[in-house]
């Protein structure tokens, strides 16, 4: 099967990752840290190995502020439901996930106010000013994706670090589509939240996310056994025991140090150039046809990701998708969990069939897949 669905999960895992799974199931099966025997401290150690490349890898200065979430999701609900409280005030932006929307949905419900920022295609600095425009006295947190995952365009999230920085606002990143593709600097760009998907361009196992924080979280959505100050009822403060109770998954974390030596092996600037060629190649291909009609901007070098969102006039989007995968063709089609961003480029009512590269993908799969494309047109003629 061609893999075109990497935008969901990287349907291909590094050797290197799959052998570091399989050796933690069978050697790692234990607690980090909370037994008194080698095998426990070994395991510690790994862990903690894991926080140190991640804090290398997104310039966090601490490695207790990395903690190990199931997915971005668990992150960014951390985050808003950690930091906002009833009369703060929280801006996003008219492109987000559900993973944003709706913890924020739920929150406006209970007290907290939410506004949304207008994404200007093709002009950050008037994406940027239509956050500044909402900025209230209240406003304690700015959260935003990185880059769409309909679209595949990347936000200007340094210049949004700065303008919360200078108005001393909070700022969450919705990193799920740039971690690993994209060089994140927290220091640089403000960042003080930075919710990962791991299993996406950083190769790790499903199951797997990553919250690290430079700012403070002041309350928890889970609590539990730690492994720290046992004795009291309350939940530690300390990061990172604050937000990870219970068992962490100690295989999915092996998989995901494996995952980011993968990653700097190739080199994040490779990877991106390398996947942004395939990316243009499709674009132009499809562009060329005719009768299709493609809502992600020409891919052009930090503009967007490598991510094509496209359609067949006049065949919807889940059956050119059930067709391709007659075809042995893997990609999403609908609205990606993103009705925000499907009603922001006109595409609520029909969604849109989505392709996005990993560093396993060729020109190749993309000659066949075009082939496919010209098949179902005909088909349906």
């Amino acid at each position: 099967m061609i893999y075109f669905d990497n935008a969901a999960t990287t349907g291909k895992k590094p050797e290197s990752v799959i052998k570091a799974v399989d050796h933690a199931l069978r050697y790692f099966s234990v607690n980090p840290g909370r037994g008194g025997y080698e095998l426990s401290q070994n395991c510690a150690e790994m862990v903690y190995e894991c926080r140190r490349k991640v804090c290398g890898l997104f310039n966090c200065e601490r490695e207790d502020k990395v903690v190990f979430t199931k997915n971005c999701t668990e992150s960014i609900n951390i985050v808003l439901k950690g930091v906002l409280q009833n009369n703060d005030h929280v801006i996003t932006s008219s492109m987000e996930h559900n993973a944003v929307a709706r913890p924020l949905y739920k929150l406006g419900k209970s007290g907290v106010e939410v506004d949304y920022a207008e994404v200007i295609f093709g002009d950050p600095e008037a994406t940027v000013r239509s956050f500044e425009r909402l900025i209230k006295s209240n406003t304690k947190l700015i959260i935003c994706t990185h880059a769409s995952n309909v679209t595949g365009e990347i936000m200007p999230v340094e210049a949004l670090g700065k303008l919360c920085h200078n108005n001393n606002i909070l700022f969450a990143v919705d990193a799920a589509q740039t971690a690993g593709i994209l060089p994140i600097d927290m220091v640089n760009m403000n960042i003080d939240y930075l919710c990962v998907a791991s299993h996406k361009g950083l190769y790790a196992p499903m199951g797997t996310g990553i919250l690290v924080t430079r700012g403070n979280i002041f309350d928890t959505i889970i609590e539990g056994g730690t492994g720290t100050d046992s004795i009291s009822t309350s939940q530690p403060l300390d990061l990172p025991e604050m937000l990870e109770s219970g068992t962490i998954n100690v295989p999915g974390i092996a998989g995901l140090l494996a995952g980011i030596d993968f990653v700097n092996s190739k080199g994040i600037e490779n990877i991106y150039r390398n996947e942004l060629r395939l990316a243009e190649y499709l674009y132009k291909k499809l562009r060329s046809m005719g009768g299709i009609t493609v809502y992600t901007p020409y891919p052009q070098y930090m503009a967007i990701v490598p991510t094509i969102s496209f359609n067949i006039n006049g065949i919807p989007s889940a059956e050119v998708a059930q067709m391709l995968s007659d075809m042995g063709v893997a990609v999403r089609a609908g609205l990606h969990c993103a009705p925000l961003a499907h009603k922001r480029i006109g595409t609520l009512d029909v969604g849109t069939v989505r392709v996005c590269f990993s560093v396993f993908n060729n020109v190749n799969e993309i000659d066949m897949f075009a082939n496919c494309i010209l098949k179902i047109k005909h088909a349906k003629k």
